[in-house]
């Protein structure tokens, strides 16, 4: 720990941390965590590149999950350049204004993504509650309207982080808990008093991934109700059974952030390999795994990118 005797605003210099116990092996950790990050930047990619190239796929479904890509791809860019610094250059030292920079983008596009899940989520409510009047209610013109309120949202609720920050008194060298920087991580650090800071952050949260997560439980709840009233129990389950794709990215995106949450806020320095790796499956898991289980379960994405392909193998 350094002491707050040498304390500034706005001047400090944090020092990332990596995974405690395994910095000799720094790089043989980091081939694994880049082959994801490679992974999940070329899965969305492709999934971008499809629902923008194949007019099929201009559907409300899939227009949200190219937000949902663009998020994820978003989140890779925000955390990748200080992961490679640390794993392969060894440089740990990150100024202030690009730890706030960092901080600020990370928590937005994690706040996208949790507002494009809840979105499809209620997407797919409406299409098995009313699928005679789903393409009058989700129009494009809708669809975009709710994209934009989950960008904006995400920018309002995260904009008061970084420029509390410049107010708050932190040592002239801070070590972080994690590999890139993040709020909580940030305020435990300072110097000065961080009530406003702690009560912003606590409000930013329950207004987006508390209240999105909450939202998503009752939309499941009301699609598990409107499937039970279908008489046939073969449509049932093929009703449900195009939820689950939905529902494995949810608990993939929530369980992680939910369990890293509850680290920080309890006492991590108890548990620092356990919130080291809650960090990581948070940010480097959903990315990852979102194009594998929509590429798996959507015939249409199937479908697509097999056409994609077939017209490339065509043209040799």
């Amino acid at each position: 720990m350094f002491s707050c005797n040498t304390s500034t605003s706005g001047q400090s210099t944090f020092l990332l941390t990596g995974f405690p116990g395994l910095e000799a092996s720094h790089h043989w950790v980091s081939i694994p965590i880049n082959l994801i990050c490679v992974v999940s930047i070329l899965g969305n990619s492709i999934i971008l590149f499809l629902i923008c190239t194949d007019t099929a796929l201009h559907e409300p479904m899939y227009i949200f999950l190219s937000m949902l890509a663009a998020s994820d791809l978003g989140l890779c860019a925000s955390t990748l350049p200080t992961m490679v610094r640390l794993f392969w250059l060894e440089a740990r030292e990150l100024p202030f204004d690009l730890c706030a920079a960092q901080m600020f983008f990370i928590h937005a596009f994690t706040y996208v993504e949790s507002g494009v899940l809840l979105a499809m989520a209620f997407d797919r409510f409406i299409a098995i509650r009313d699928p005679l009047h789903y393409a009058t209610i989700l129009t494009r013109s809708a669809t975009a309207k709710v994209g934009t309120v989950i960008l904006v949202r995400a920018i309002l609720l995260n904009l008061p982080g970084p420029i509390l920050l410049q107010h708050l008194l932190f040592p002239q060298i801070s070590v972080l808990s994690h590999c890139y920087c993040l709020h909580c991580d940030l305020v435990s650090l300072a110097c000065s008093d961080t009530q406003i800071n702690s009560l912003v952050g606590l409000v930013s949260i329950l207004f987006s991934l508390c209240l999105d997560s909450s939202l998503i439980m009752l939309s499941y709840a009301l699609i598990l109700r409107t499937v039970l009233g279908i008489a046939s129990p073969g449509e049932q389950l093929k009703a449900l059974n195009t939820r689950v794709s939905h529902l494995c990215i949810v608990l993939i995106f929530y369980l992680p952030k939910l369990g890293l949450s509850v680290l920080h806020r309890v006492e991590k320095h108890s548990y620092t390999s356990l919130a080291v790796l809650m960090a990581n499956l948070h940010f480097l898991v959903p990315p990852f795994m979102n194009p594998i289980v929509y590429s798996i379960k959507s015939r249409q994405i199937c479908h697509s990118l097999l056409k994609h392909l077939q017209k490339r193998i065509d043209a040799f």
